[in-house]
């Protein structure tokens, strides 16, 4: 198979599904009430393209979802190497960990609403809590994965702590580590649509929710296909990362 071939095979299921829902539609088999037809949302996407409401509703939540992310993330992955390289935090923090990662975070909506009300520190918030879990759960379970003779190898070799673990523990952690970030990445579009259909006043949630009130369908459908492009576009991205950075990998880096 050519190249050219193989990076059309993906696609070929989403555009035949398409083209079904685009005949559906036409032949009246769907009702436009119940689901717009493709080129219906189209134009939809078009007039908010054009209109500047697209851009800002997507500037707005992808604002949002990567603040949320960098702390959630940031603290998940910080605890998950501290407690990967110290049984005593280990022992102080992890039940915690444990504890909140089985408080399911979208049924804190309410208690965050009463808290934040609908801010921005409302959503920021709970895509933090959630994507934290993941980022911290792989990052520890990377470095216990870490071969314990390699480690010996590079004290033989007289490497120092810190040298030890950018050159061993993380290298060696990192495939683990990836598997959480695209992991965390979907929860944090999960998060933050449920979070901007409940509680915003701004953002492509806010946007579908408006459009839904004037029964607007094609706006809502548009407003759903955004948040799928978005999640796949991070979900890309988080993929060139493990191709660039695990290059050295036999599982990974040919692919």
């Amino acid at each position: 198979m050519t190249r050219s071939k193989e990076a059309l095979l993906p696609w070929f299921i989403p555009l035949l599904l398409i083209i079904f829902w685009q005949i559906f539609g036409m032949l009246g088999l769907i009702s436009e009430r119940v689901l717009p037809t493709p080129i219906a949302v189209v134009q939809a996407g078009i007039e908010k393209l054009v209109s500047g409401e697209l851009l800002s509703a997507v500037s707005i939540s992808a604002m949002r979802a990567f603040v949320g992310f960098a702390i959630g993330g940031g603290i998940g992955f910080l605890f998950g190497l501290l407690n990967g390289v110290s049984p005593a935090a280990e022992k102080m923090t992890d039940s915690t960990f444990q504890m909140a990662r089985n408080i399911p975070h979208l049924a804190l909506i309410p208690l965050v609403i009463a808290w934040f009300g609908i801010d921005e520190e409302a959503k920021i918030f709970l895509v933090a809590f959630g994507v934290a879990f993941p980022i911290y759960l792989n990052t520890l379970h990377g470095i216990r994965s870490v071969n314990p003779g390699l480690i010996e190898m590079g004290k033989i070799y007289g490497l120092k702590k810190l040298e030890l673990y950018r050159t061993v523990i993380l290298p060696g952690a990192l495939p683990s580590i990836l598997v959480g970030l695209r992991f965390a990445l979907g929860i944090m579009w999960l998060t933050l649509i449920v979070a901007e259909t409940i509680s915003a006043d701004s953002g492509i949630g806010y946007m579908a929710m408006d459009a839904r009130e004037f029964y607007q369908l094609d706006v809502v459908v548009f407003c759903i296909l955004v948040y799928a492009f978005l999640g796949k576009l991070s979900d890309s991205m988080a993929k060139w990362l493990e191709k660039r950075w695990l290059r050295w990998h036999p599982h990974h880096g040919t692919r």
